[in-house]
Parts: structure tokens; sequence; C-alpha cells
């Protein structure tokens, strides 16, 4: 039988990340959600056909007939209601950042981890085939030794009144978009960075329009991460890998199915092409979350590793003079 999953409000994220994938995946059902309006939930509810909608959150996590709980509130309640969730029984996809802060996220994570349930931060370009790819490049040794890794993120998020820049919210450039390019260089490097330096700009007191952080890494090797969300140049993700042999770019990392580019330069010349666009990386996150629910299996961006990038999230703040977020006080 399919796993039962509800949906913890009426994001705008949540059929890209959840409804559409779920539809081709026999081992997941969305049976539920909850909003705090809701009629908004109603209508979300008939959009995407799903059968219950829940007047609370309470209601939806407490539902006895849901096996899981799909968590894209905004950044400063996830802790409270993947807490939540796990409280009832529930295995939890919760979307990225993992909580508002570092000491937050080790609160959750000690509850998932006592609790043996499966708590998933929705990393999702982790799943795809393109990060597998750069893996296996570092791996080969065919850069050689790895001396500096670069990642970005840049988006434009203009409107004001968007959630992402409420610092209510633990709203900021790097919890929203800057946590994914701190993400990849964690994930090359197969280390944790120890944050040098930062600079950012506020769009409002405490909220950041974008941050760059220089990095150290064990062994010598540096890097930097950028993280805009109201960029004067068009969106875009990428990176680079700079080794004593050879260097590796990509662009596209975030989302490879909308479209990449992977270019490898050494001692034999240059390669560049692309890996299959599908599955994209939603289905592939969904199709190893319902793995480890439904047969055990492990997941590289479990409660440790969200714990490490929350961590590396308020190095880079406190580095750009600015302050660490916190839990919403009320839902």
């Amino acid at each position: 039988m399919p796993f039962r999953i509800g949906v913890l409000g009426a994001a705008a994220i949540a059929p890209a990340a959840l409804l559409d994938p779920a539809r081709e995946d026999p081992d997941v059902e969305v049976v539920a959600v909850a909003a705090r309006d809701q009629e908004r939930a109603r209508d979300f509810a008939e959009e995407h056909g799903i059968p219950r909608v829940h007047a609370t959150y309470d209601e939806l996590v407490s539902d006895p007939e849901l096996d899981a709980v799909y968590n894209p509130l905004p950044a400063g309640l996830h802790g409270r209601w993947t807490l939540a969730a796990l409280a009832e029984g529930k295995h939890v996809l919760c979307e990225k950042p993992f909580a508002a802060n570092a000491e937050e996220a080790e609160q959750v994570a000690a509850v998932a981890r006592a609790s043996g349930l499966v708590v998933m931060e929705a990393f999702h370009y982790r799943y795809h085939a393109l990060t597998e790819r750069m893996l296996e490049v570092i791996a080969s040794g065919r850069l050689g030794r790895v001396k500096r890794i670069d990642t970005f993120f840049r988006a434009r998020l203009r409107d004001r009144g968007d959630i992402r820049w409420d610092w209510g919210l633990a709203g900021g450039a790097t919890m929203d978009i800057g946590c994914y390019p701190i993400h990849l260089l964690r994930t090359l490097a197969g280390a944790e960075p120890t944050v040098v330096s930062a600079t950012a700009q506020e769009r409002s007191p405490g909220v950041d329009r974008w941050l760059r952080a220089e990095l150290a890494l064990p062994g010598g090797a540096t890097g930097s991460i950028s993280g805009s969300m109201l960029s004067r140049r068009p969106r875009a993700s990428g990176g680079r890998v700079v080794g004593t042999a050879g260097i590796m770019d990509v662009t596209g990392f975030l989302a490879p199915q909308s479209g990449h580019r992977l270019v490898i330069r050494d001692r034999s010349g240059r390669w560049s092409g692309t890996v299959p666009r599908t599955p994209s990386t939603y289905a592939a996150q969904l199709r190893v979350f319902a793995d480890a629910v439904l047969r055990g299996e492990t997941f590289p961006t479990g409660v440790d590793d969200a714990v490490a990038n929350m961590r590396a999230i308020d190095a880079c703040y406190a580095a750009a003079g600015l302050p660490r977020r916190e839990p919403t006080a009320a839902a």
C-alpha cells in the first residue's frame, strides 16, 4: 500500500515539490491539506485532487490516517511543526532551511533520532543525477586535490510582501536562497567549512537581500558562497571546483531538469555535456523519501546534515554582523 501524506499549508512550492511527483509514484498518496485560511485550503484541495481538508495544522498532524507530513511552512515554523508531527508518530519531509537556527535544528534532530521516524530536509537538487555526477568526478581524482570550491544561487524576489522577506518568519536571502550554495559546497567538499568572513546587504533591518562569505575547508582548501534574493542579474545557480589537475564548472545545479551544463577541463582537454534531466529533482527526492519510509533505506539529507547546514547559515550571519533567526512565536 502507498504511504499517505498530508500537506501543512497551501504553499506555492507544494505542487512541484510533492503533488506532481506523487501522482507518478505508486508508493505515495497525498490525502490531506491544512492552511490558516480554510477557503484557500479548500480551493487548493479541489485544484489538486486532495480528498481531505483539515481546519488546523494540529488536526492534520494528528490525523490517524496519515503516515507522513510535508512541511513547506515559513522557516520560522519548520521546527515547531516538525516536532508536532513527530509527536504524533509521523515521518516528515521538511522544506529547507530545516529550522530557524542551529539550536532549534539540534532540538528537532534529537527528537527525530529518538523517535526512529524518517525526517528529511528537502534539498531536492541533492538527489539528481547531476549532483551524483559531480561527486563522481571529484572522487575519481580527475581534478586532483581540491583547492577551492565556489557556489552561488541568485534570484529576483521583488514582492516586499512575500513571507521570505519577513523577519518574524525567519526570512532572508541566506535562509531561502543561500542555504543551497552552502549545502552544495558542503556536499562537494565532503567536509564542514569554517566561515572566515562575510558581507551582506539588508533589505530591511536584519533581513539580508544578499550575502557572500569566504570559507576555509579542512586540508587547506578555500571556498565561497553567494546567495541573492533580489539580484539585478537573471536567476541562476552554479559552482566551480578547482583542483590541482583540473577545473569543473556547473550551471543549473538547482533544477537541472530545466537545463544545466557541466564542463570539465583537465590535462586531457575539455569536456562539456549534460546528464539525463529526468527524473526531476523533486521526483527523485520523493522516491528516496518513500524508500526511507517504506524500506528503511538511508539518505544524505537527514537530521545530522540539516544541523550542520544550519550551523553554517548561523556562522555566515554572525560573520556578516547580522542576527541569527529565531523561531516564530505563533502559527
